[in-house]
């Protein structure tokens, strides 16, 4: 793999590029229900319904197409996606602020998803074209890109629709993209030639033992497992947060500013640590980091199922934050590490379709479990399952004890 000289400007553009595709997906989430109420006349428990199709719509698409763009990304090169992906999305983004029924607005929620090649995309040219001993460094700021975006999306969104609408919300989102589009066509330069006499031989996307093109399948599918569960602890708290929040402040005080700044802590501190994990990780190996979050996470998480105060609550969801941080971004350095040069698309794909996998099983469990164990249940059976999966990592991939790459 030829690495290009540039790749500090390559990764300064293509982190923009990632964190308003971040912010795309995040900055209408908290005003969805109102958006969905503006466009028809629905009883409560019917907003419910459409409010939660309009929300998985997007995730349920890119589990499915996001292995397929990661193979298209393998056979005609990371940046050629990274621009169809990114206009796709502006177009969607902005058609969405036309919208006159719901049925339109899930139909284009669905397209988005289709067109959410952005971020692994942006992230597997990174990877590709960052020399090997600045990789984890590289893609700790890669996240910080969409996280940051994830972040800020709901805050600039509840500002613009405050001071506009949240039509114009779409509109300003997705001129955005399209300034993205334009610097990563001039600025974004890749040296990777697709091995097509390799890619021939690879199995079909469908065949359930693709995972064989890699040289280590077995670590692979583990990584990717624990993906999902990482990313269904991080969601089955958002359906209940806001409810948690009420409950600790007994019903008094500004319960929606302080929810939203709960839910934020997270990404915040993801933000602020992910170079920092990624740093150390170069220094100490990424396997030993991503061992140390899942530690950090279990710890973090158990003590919110039993705290009584918001605050405290507001500290360990930071410091689930920094856990994820050691986590997230980890997974994809030993990922890029293991995986030949002509299948870095295809797997960040993967990863990417197993974050919206962990996405809906999440949200899903979440008011399930809540409703069942009360909302304190949902961080313990979070923890649980956090560390039945660093139990199984440790069992079933004792390579993970061993510096990869």
């Amino acid at each position: 793999m030829v690495q290009h000289k540039n790749w500090e400007k390559n990764l300064w553009v293509l982190w923009f590029g990632t964190f308003i595709a971040g912010m795309g997906f995040s900055e209408v989430i908290p005003f969805l229900s109102l958006y969905v109420s503006s466009l028809g006349h629905f009883g409560r428990g019917e907003l419910s319904i459409l409010s939660g199709t309009v929300y998985a719509a997007t995730f349920v698409v890119v589990a499915v197409t996001a292995p397929m763009w990661g193979r298209f990304a393998d056979r005609h090169g990371r940046k050629r996606l990274l621009l169809q992906t990114t206009i796709g999305s502006a177009i969607s983004l902005g058609l969405m602020g036309l919208v006159t029924n719901v049925w339109q607005l899930i139909a284009l929620r669905a397209l988005q998803g289709f067109f959410a090649g952005v971020i692994p995309n942006a992230t597997a040219l990174v990877a590709a074209e960052t020399p090997k001993e600045k990789e984890g460094y590289a893609l700790g700021i890669i996240t910080t890109g969409y996280v940051g975006g994830n972040l800020i999306g709901p805050i600039l969104g509840g500002f613009l629709a405050s001071l506009f609408s949240i039509r114009i919300t779409f509109f300003i989102t997705a001129a955005l993209l399209f300034v993205s589009f334009i610097l990563s066509l001039t600025m974004v330069h890749e040296s990777f030639t697709p091995n097509l006499e390799k890619l021939k031989n690879q199995p079909s996307m469908f065949d359930f033992h693709f995972l064989r093109e890699f040289p280590n399948p077995k670590i692979v599918g583990w990584l990717l497992f624990s993906t999902i569960i990482v990313q269904a602890g991080l969601y089955s708290i958002y359906p209940i947060i806001s409810l948690f929040v009420k409950e600790l402040m007994h019903g008094h005080g500004s319960i929606t500013v302080v929810a939203g700044i709960i839910s934020s802590l997270p990404g915040i501190a993801m933000f602020i640590s992910s170079p920092l994990w990624g740093r150390l990780g170069d220094r100490l190996g990424a396997n030993k980091i991503l061992i140390y979050g899942f530690i950090f996470s279990i710890v973090f998480y158990f003590p919110q199922g039993i705290i009584t105060s918001v605050i405290m609550l507001g500290v360990l969801r930071f410091l689930v934050g920094i856990s994820n941080a050691a986590i997230y971004p980890v997974i994809q350095t030993i990922l890029a590490k293991i995986t030949p040069s002509e299948s870095t698309g295809m797997v960040f794909s993967l990863n990417q379709a197993a974050q919206a996998v962990g996405a809906v099983i999440g949200s899903m469990m979440g008011g399930y479990i809540s409703n069942i164990f009360d909302y304190s249940g949902v961080f313990v059976f979070t923890a649980i399952l956090l560390f039945i999966n660093l139990v199984l990592l440790e069992w079933r991939v004792p390579e993970i004890r061993k510096k990869l790459g």
